[in-house]
């Protein structure tokens, strides 16, 4: 439940077109439910604008399900990350959509988005995680644009974009090999940036090491980095950024 929802039952109430046993019964679960293995903090959102979200690591598939059904009646969302195809079908719900390339399952995404988000992407071998920053983004309800395959090793190939890069917000951009891309585009813009180093790479890549270690220490100052291929921390990021200013 977000702050709009607590809202208008607060004015139900007012105008008594509801009764205060009927909204005890929507508010009882504040603030979490404990359902199974799991405490579900359905007011999240309330205070940070970022509800909760379902990670699956190595969780049950039966407590992501228990999780996402009882996110879906009390908020009618949901959104799940790294997931599998096992589990968008355990999980039964004919409207939920899965990201096989991100491993996303998305369910109630809001219709109207906002700002302007755009995501980088220096590779064809970086977009599932370029893809969980977009998913994760327009899920919270920022307007995104994806760019994809604009890495340094072709520098005409992002240059074609350059009014994507001056009309925007925020810019994720998203990187392995080198981690050279958020340097180039951050010496272009002046927009606030999110680098992503991801794990792609050959050996001396080091599992993203070199990326990140690469963007940390990049020459281009106020360039924001994540962990390494956390394309939904840098989703959320890029949301908060996107929104501010926005009215509530």
């Amino acid at each position: 439940m977000d702050t709009k929802k607590i809202k208008k039952l607060l004015e139900q109430v007012e105008k008594g077109s509801l009764s205060a046993n009927e909204a005890m019964n929507s508010l009882k679960h504040l603030p979490y439910e404990a359902i199974s293995r799991a405490k579900i903090d359905h007011h999240r959102a309330m205070r940070t604008d970022i509800p909760e979200v379902i990670f699956t690591g190595k969780k049950k598939t039966s407590d992501i399900v228990n999780i996402a059904h009882s996110m879906m009646e009390r908020s009618g969302k949901f959104l799940i990350t790294r997931a599998s195809e096992e589990i968008y079908k355990a999980l039964g719900i004919r409207k939920a959509v899965f990201h096989p390339d991100s491993g996303i399952i998305s369910y109630g995404e809001p219709k109207k988005k906002h700002g302007h988000v755009l995501i980088l992407a220096a590779g064809t071998s970086d977009i599932p995680v370029a893809e969980e920053a977009d998913l994760t983004a327009a899920f919270l309800g920022s307007k995104t644009q994806r760019v994809y395959d604009v890495g340094v090793a072709g520098l005409h190939r992002l240059l074609a974009h350059t009014d994507a890069l001056k009309t925007t917000r925020v810019v994720i951009v998203v990187a392995g090999m080198e981690g050279a891309l958020p340097s180039l585009v951050g010496g272009l813009i002046n927009k606030p940036l999110i680098a992503v180093p991801t794990s792609v790479g050959y050996g001396s890549s080091f599992g993203g090491l070199t990326a990140l270690f690469a963007m940390l220490n990049s020459c281009v100052p106020g360039i924001a980095v994540v962990n390494i291929d956390n394309g939904f921390g840098a989703g959320c990021l890029a949301h908060r950024i996107n929104m501010m200013g926005k009215a509530k």
